[in-house]
């Protein structure tokens, strides 16, 4: 028997960061736990990066490249694998041009850098990601706002925070650990809770304001007309560092009084005034704000509203409130990424590139878009591409739709570690490794200050990282890329002066944290200040000041179609066991979560003769699907609220039955709901209707 090896190295089972130990004997992880050294997690761990060794050795897991061949898969080598795609892009290029291809990721397993690099060269400007309703919509709403993205100051210890729509203890995202949060209201923060569902935050809040999901952007509004109307604003600020206040605070008094505010969002203006007071008179504040605000057609406006709150009050990139944190200084993703390399004119083809000019100016494209050339041809056909780490199939809007497009694809390929509803419709399977799997220099692409040695601690079967995938692809096309993955980790540190073994060994890299660099060179904007009046969204015909448009589909919007559908549903909901349509097939987590859970209000469910742990119907005018049902009195009897993500990894056809459950089959992609400017879909707010499955539908109630 062999001795134990401890490797330090960092998690990815959601969005990664959390440092890990990893146990391996004999070749084989025995044993993760947290590691108390690391600066981003400090030896805490979530459920689902504990339960890494049951994906990685999952019986289900795919270890090879698989083919398809006459509908059926079989085995076949990488060289094979690899040439069939290369060849097929190829053809495409040819007869079609570059812009016929797309490639396609999900909420990433940190290879963002080498999944653009990899479209670039390739000369698509077709990328889908999650980012044009999660993450990067945030993003580039602020770029165009104040510059860069502000991050709440945890470390600086903030008097107050205002949890905005997040759950950070179960979901983890992007530049926060949910021990933060924790440890920064232990010392005694002042908590402000704004979600539409009573839970673990609300309980401990000293304000919540329990709104109607989807209006985050008028009760923004709201607290900006009692900081204006109450003079709780910064003047210095204002005066020397925010452009278009005037106009902004015009349109404020007039279209946002309490009154109004308080009809829009549900939320008692008393409330809203109590609110507003405590952020804007306690110092310093932070800001926390989550997807739900983003998955709407509100998203830039909500954004760019409460960029401006951290301004006003004079809480960006001050200690403790919101602020830009100052990178290690490693070569950036966008170096990495070739941006340059894609020309002007194939920039000009990107799909709905002049619709959504935000979400061009970030790179990707809306899905609804690439789902319309596939299926139409229109305004040119889309042909071929790759999937990376993405389910589209479960976890982008209107599911039906997105099937009828991936079945008239002529090709496509898909790496991951399960054969999973996508994957099923693929051509080519190629085995992704875990973060067990991989050497990467981690969190590059977040603004948190940090970049993390990820070290590869076991080899398993024929997987591959998803780095090495992108770069052996790119070489067989005929692009420019290092020799291995780790030649490329090099490069990007060389600015440093660190190598990759002495990176691995000091196990993260911190820049200088730097306060109020906005005194020395003002804000990265064309007016050097924060832009509540947008000249970039000027220059586009765009309303250059932030409001409330109602959602499309809702009960003020649409009452003839809430006959039929009464009830909003807020989809989405958060489990601490799944990262979206990840890791139904792991024992542990779904032991503890076995069946999807729609919540219900207990007066609605008897309204309907709906039980707890009923099966029930969830329909909407685009189809319908069951959930179990919970009862639960903290969210309101007009509202219903559900889990997404949902397949049956157990169910052994083809289609693991992703439409069962699926609450994308609901949801809407049209372009009259998305965000106009950067393409985020509506995900999280559209009309429902609800019923008990009957005994005779085959659905069994125990």
């Amino acid at each position: 028997m062999g001795s134990i090896k401890k490797v330090r190295t960092v998690c990815r089972g959601c969005h990664g960061g959390c440092g890990v130990i990893a146990s391996v004997k004999d070749g084989k992880v025995v044993k993760i736990e947290g590691d108390p050294s690391s600066p981003i997690s400090h030896g805490t761990m979530c459920s689902k990066g504990l339960a890494i060794t049951q994906i990685a050795y999952h019986p289900d897991r795919i270890l090879y490249p698989m083919k398809k061949v006459s509908g059926k898969w079989e085995r076949t080598s990488w060289d094979e694998a690899l040439d069939i795609i290369t060849n097929k892009f190829k053809k495409v290029i040819e007869e079609y041009g570059p812009e016929s291809l797309f490639i396609g990721q999900g909420t990433g397993r940190d290879y963002e850098s080498y999944f653009s690099r990899f479209g670039n060269l390739l000369g698509t400007p077709n990328v889908l990601t999650a980012g044009h309703m999660c993450y990067l919509s945030r993003i580039g709403a602020s770029l165009i706002t104040c510059g860069r993205f502000p991050v709440c100051d945890y470390a600086g210890e903030p008097k107050l925070i205002v949890l905005w729509g997040v759950n950070p203890l179960w979901s983890n995202p992007d530049e926060y650990k949910g021990v933060s949060f924790w440890r920064a209201y232990k010392k005694g923060a002042k908590l402000i809770v704004i979600d539409p569902r009573k839970n673990f935050y609300t309980k401990r809040a000293d304000i919540w304001l329990q709104l109607r999901p989807g209006t985050d952007a008028a009760l923004a509004l709201g607290f900006f007309n009692v900081i204006i109307e109450e003079g709780l604003y910064d003047r210095d600020f204002v005066a020397n560092y925010i452009h278009g206040w005037d106009a902004f605070s015009d349109r404020v008094r007039k279209d946002y009084p309490l009154n109004k505010v308080q009809e829009i969002t549900w939320v008692d203006k008393d409330i809203i005034r109590e609110a507003a007071r405590m952020y804007a008179t306690t110092k310093p504040a932070g800001i926390h704000w989550g997807v739900p605000t983003e998955q709407n057609i509100n998203c830039t406006d909500f954004t760019r509203t409460a960029v401006g709150l951290m301004a006003a009050t004079s809480n960006l990139d001050a200690p403790g409130g919101n602020v830009f944190y100052v990178p290690p200084p490693v070569r950036t993703v966008s170096q990495f990424s070739c941006h340059e390399a894609l020309t002007p004119e194939q920039k000009k083809k990107r799909l709905g590139g002049e619709q959504y000019k935000l979400g061009a100016r970030m790179t990707f494209i809306t899905p609804r878009v690439a789902w319309d050339a596939i299926i139409t041809g229109k305004p040119y056909p889309l042909k071929a591409g790759i999937f990376v780490g993405t389910n589209p199939l479960i976890t982008e809007a209107n599911a039906n739709y997105i099937h009828k497009a991936l079945t008239k694809l002529e090709f496509f390929a898909v790496a991951d570690f399960f054969m999973t509803p996508t994957a099923e419709l693929a051509d080519i399977f190629l085995p992704a490794g875990t973060w067990l799997e991989q050497n990467h220099m981690a969190e590059n692409w977040k603004f948190h200050g940090y970049v993390l040695a990820r070290q590869k601690v076991v080899e398993i079967g024929e997987c591959w990282q998803d780095h090495k995938i992108f770069l052996e692809l790119g070489k067989r096309m005929g692009q420019q890329w290092w020799p291995t993955v780790e030649d490329a980790i090099e490069w990007l540190l060389e600015p440093t002066g660190v190598t990759w073994e002495e990176f691995k060994e000091k196990g993260y890299l911190k820049g200088d944290m730097e306060y109020y660099k906005y005194r020395k060179k003002g804000f990265s904007t064309p007016t050097k200040k924060v832009e509540l009046y947008s000249t970039v969204l000027e220059s586009w015909g765009r309303d250059p000041l932030p409001k409330y448009t109602e959602i499309p589909e809702s009960p003020v919007s649409r009452p003839d179609l809430a006959e039929r559908y009464p009830y909003i549903l807020n989809a989405g909901l958060r489990t601490p066991m799944f990262f979206h349509s990840e890791n139904r097939q792991v024992p542990w987590l779904r032991e503890m979560k076995p069946d999807p859970i729609v919540e219900i209000n207990p007066d609605t469910a008897k309204k309907h003769g709906i039980r707890e742990s009923d099966w029930v119907w969830i329909e909407s005018p685009r189809g319908r699907v069951r959930q179990r049902a919970r009862l639960n009195d903290g969210i309101d009897p007009r509202v219903v609220v559900a889990e997404h993500g949902w397949w049956f990894p157990e169910i052994k056809d083809e289609g693991h039955g992703w439409d069962i459950a699926n609450i994308n089959i609901l949801t809407d992609d049209s372009h009259e709901s998305m965000d106009p400017v950067m393409g985020a879909t509506n995900l999280r707010v559209l009309l429902c209707n609800i019923y008990r499955c009957e005994e005779i539908e085959g659905v069994n109630h125990e």
